[in-house]
């Protein structure tokens, strides 16, 4: 039984599906089966047999004796399946060679797998191949594979616990697996602890059964206090997703070993200051209201993701205070709303709404009456940013003369002038349509004396946000024609869900389109977002980037490589970088240092060598007027 002596630990690996992220049996059947028209009929029965034999549903004898028979390989096969399997490295064991390499006397793979194909793999590693215990094929005289040694303890159930005991270890010994046949080991006394390996595969069973369950490498090393390629393990570091954000932005997040909660619709104030407790990575669209009394809970929040461009929905100022980096996704989604505002644009002006209701009543009004062409119409644009500026030149293309009003000095392109003011830019134009941020001077930018000022029958069109227009007013100049058609996606007052009843003075009048908020709802703009804003999310996490962010000084740094990296936010004044730099030179060498400032805070970024006194980070969190100090490496 399991020697209580303390002289050394020991690490048991599983193969497949934990030093691997797959099944070699699967693999090696895939490659064998190539061109045979059941392959996937195959492919699919060797991986039920081998789910029962893991979950303890069937023998392992009896689990290899029906893979073997439905194999059909040879001893050729093998050297294209290793070719493949160094492909498949779990990503957690790939990071952290190390670990292998400096543990090597103490790390054994146990495996019911076979050592043809596991040898070639974790030798690289720095494991010894004395250390690899595993099965061994029995081929006939052609090479067909045809069976394995079935003296080998592993060929049996609870060949695992046997294995250990015949290695008589003298110290703790540690087992890491996806099995049931990995638990048998703690099960049978021969070893301290089992950790559940999860990054690869989920069994119920055996998570049932572990001491920890480990989605990764990186939390068994943690854990344990071991050397490790993270200063922190990803699955410890919570990710919440609201608001329908694009499944590619999950997908992202969960690659990267995150934990992800994902909420559908938005959450009011009192939820999401309940469900921001420990998250460390928030991602919105335009519905959620990040307050400062929800960042009071935030007692773990590090960076907020804005799926989309506006920003206004956080509150950028406490954020800053808290040492919280905000990106959004400027560009991401800009032609999914330039070209909502151009067939909005054409539709209104030919009156189809009215037309479309028609007949759909069964009305047939065939008549040019209140219906345009746009070629030669006088567009004004009411802000000329990255969505302002796009639609101009496709404007400008479809033959319109493009006016545009700015409070910030920008380069018209094409044929577009500049107008002065809000007032000259109302007056002249034949479309009317609103490209501004939801900045709270805004609110209320267009009202009744806007719209006093602009030409009867003029075409409006609101897709930025909803609190820039007196909604009463703009039903007013409706309802009077001076507005001959409106286009509005958003609005001062929206449902959280899809299930909520949309309520506005705006509904049921004559040529008027609504849509929900979806001016950057394409399929296309949608998977933009959900990889550049995790991009940016992730990059700051795991090296400090804030190159993008919207409320923080923008640094881009070079890869860590061969260093540890202290980054420290704090409050902009006097004196702090030279504490800083006072504490690191009596404890480690500097390899590199980068600083940015604004007016409000500070954010300084050191990479150091390796080795040094753990005193260091004690002493940069102590520094006066710091926000957030961590370490990555």
């Amino acid at each position: 039984m399991l020697t209580q002596t303390k002289e050394a630990r020991y690490f048991i690996i599983d193969f497949d599906s934990t030093f691997t992220r797959v099944e070699a049996m699967e693999e090696l059947a895939d490659i064998a089966l190539q061109g045979n028209p059941r392959r996937e009929e195959v492919v699919a029965e060797i991986k039920h047999i081998t789910d029962l034999g893991m979950n303890g549903e069937i023998s392992f004898t009896e689990s290899l004796d029906r893979r073997i028979a439905l194999l059909h390989a040879n001893r050729h096969h093998l050297a294209p399946l290793v070719e493949h399997l160094k492909t498949k490295v779990s990503a957690s064991i790939e990071r952290n060679r190390a670990f292998f390499r400096e543990f090597a006397d103490h790390v054994y793979i146990i495996s019911n797998g076979f050592r043809e194909f596991i040898v070639p793999i974790v030798t690289e590693f720095g494991v010894k191949e004395e250390n690899v215990i595993a099965n061994t094929f029995e081929f006939d005289e052609s090479g067909n594979i045809v069976g394995f040694d079935r003296s080998n303890p592993l060929s049996a159930n609870k060949g695992k616990p046997t294995c250990i005991k015949n290695l008589n270890l003298q110290g703790d010994v540690y087992v890491i697996g996806d099995g049931y046949t990995d638990y048998e080991i703690k099960e049978a006394g021969y070893a301290n602890k089992f950790y559940a390996f999860t990054e690869n595969v989920e069994r119920g069973r055996v998570v049932d059964k572990a001491d920890h369950v480990t989605p990764s490498l990186d939390e068994f090393l943690y854990l344990n206090k071991l050397p490790a390629s993270l200063s922190y393990p990803k699955n410890r570091i919570n990710v919440l997703l609201l608001e329908n954000i694009h499944p590619k932005a999950v997908e992202l997040f969960r690659e990267e070993g995150f934990r992800i909660d994902v909420v559908a619709g938005g959450l009011d104030e009192e939820e999401l200051a309940e469900r921001i407790r420990d998250v460390s990575v928030l991602g919105i669209r335009s519905k959620t209201q990040v307050t400062r009394r929800v960042l009071e809970n935030a007692n773990k929040l590090m960076s907020i993701g804005a799926f989309c461009i506006g920003t206004n929905q956080i509150d950028l100022a406490a954020c800053q205070e808290r040492g919280i980096v905000v990106f959004n996704a400027p560009y991401s989604n800009t032609r999914s709303v330039v070209e909502l505002a151009i067939g909005e644009i054409i539709m209104l002006i030919r009156n189809i709404p009215d037309k479309s209701a028609g007949m759909h009543q069964g009305i047939w009004d065939k008549s040019a009456k209140n219906s345009f062409e746009i070629r030669g119409k006088k567009l004004g644009l009411v802000g000329y940013g990255n969505i302002g500026t796009q639609l101009s030149v496709l404007a400008e293309a479809l033959g319109m003369e493009v006016y545009y009003y700015d409070r910030v000095e920008k380069l018209a392109l094409g044929n577009a002038k500049r107008c002065r003011t809000l007032a000259e830019l109302l007056q002249i134009s034949d479309v009317v349509t609103l490209h501004v941020d939801g900045r709270p001077e805004n609110k209320n930018l267009i009202g009744k004396a806007e719209f006093d000022l602009m030409k009867k029958g003029v075409i409006f069109l609101n897709l930025s946000r909803g609190h820039i227009v007196d909604i009463g007013a703009l039903v007013q100049a409706i309802k009077s024609k001076k507005i001959a058609g409106a286009g509005v996606d958003v609005f001062p007052h929206e449902p959280k869900t899809n299930q909520e009843e949309f309520m506005n003075e705006l509904r049921g009048l004559p040529n008027v389109v609504l849509t929900p908020h979806i001016g950057g709802s394409t399929e296309e703009a949608q998977k933009n977002i959900a990889q550049y804003v995790p991009d940016k999310l992730i990059e700051f996490i795991n090296k400090g980037n804030t190159f993008g962010s919207v409320n923080f000084p923008n640094l881009q740094l070079p890869e860590l490589t061969g260093a540890h990296r202290l980054i420290h936010i704090h409050r902009n004044v006097p004196g702090v970088l030279a504490q800083i730099n006072g504490i690191l030179s009596r404890h480690v060498n500097i390899l590199g240092q980068y600083l940015k400032t604004n007016d409000k805070i500070g954010y300084v970024i050191t990479d150091v060598e390796k080795e040094y006194s753990k005193d260091v980070i004690k002493d940069m969190k102590k520094i006066e007027h710091t926000i957030k100090f961590r370490m990555l490496y």
